[in-house]
């Protein structure tokens, strides 16, 4: 049975990662900012290093070396360019770009002594044209996106697939909290954006990442798969 571990595992995205990873027959472990009563759950900052190698020290103690990671911890932001702050810039930058640099790092040694690895970075579908008052998040996420590239021709050789999948408009507690906070302009109007004409289910993006963390997407890598319904193409 293969190890996967599931950054941002307690909600949203990174849930549903990890309840369909469990489904497909996977040993999946989670590192999430948040505590949780679940014994496959691991308490950790990733953007602290030390505090990832401690929480893979003991996912590999119980569950084995991991070859499989999704990266899927992130925050938002919400601020015009000028009213930024350099140390909310270095805030949003460490914990979507500097954690999954962390994490990648942490793991690869396991899957290059595999000879086998997947690595699917959840991105942002924001990267494919910019979103205002959005400058520090798409930086870190496209940050990402570029890092997925890179990665994939490094390790190729190796066994090891690295991807990205930016979501669209994705119904998540982070999304929800954006909206009550007026960041989102109508919802309905979103839906009506959108080509298939509905929101898109963190089922949606954790179905994405399981076909590309599979044997049969062993061909696929440095890829950008965006699942957004339709709405950047």
């Amino acid at each position: 049975m293969r190890t996967a571990v599931v950054t941002g595992g307690g909600s949203g995205i990174g849930q549903a990662v990890v309840e369909r990873l469990r489904k497909d027959g996977l040993a999946v472990a989670t590192i999430d900012l948040s505590a949780s009563d679940d014994e496959s759950a691991f308490t950790a900052d990733v953007t602290d290093r030390a505090q990832v190698d401690a929480a893979l020290y003991e996912i590999r103690r119980q569950f084995g070396p991991v070859t499989v990671l999704v990266n899927a911890a992130g925050m938002d932001s919400f601020k015009r360019f000028t009213d930024i702050s350099f140390e909310h810039w270095q805030r949003v930058i460490d914990v979507n770009l500097n954690g999954v640099f962390h994490c990648i790092q942490a793991v690869l040694p396991d899957m290059i002594e595999t000879g086998w690895g997947r690595i699917v970075n959840i991105s942002s579908s924001s990267t494919h044209s910019g979103v205002p008052y959005m400058g520090a998040y798409v930086a870190a996420k496209s940050g990402v996106n570029g890092l997925t590239k890179t990665l994939a021709l490094e390790y190729g050789p190796s066994g090891i697939t690295v991807n990205a999948v930016p979501p669209g408009f994705i119904d998540t507690p982070m999304l929800r909290n954006a909206e009550t906070r007026g960041y989102l302009g109508d919802v309905q109007e979103n839906i009506e954006r959108t080509p298939v004409r509905r929101m898109g289910k963190p089922e949606d993006i954790a179905a994405a990442c399981a076909f590309l963390v599979s044997e049969e997407a062993g061909y696929i890598t440095g890829q950008i798969l965006g699942v957004n319904g339709g709405r950047n193409t």
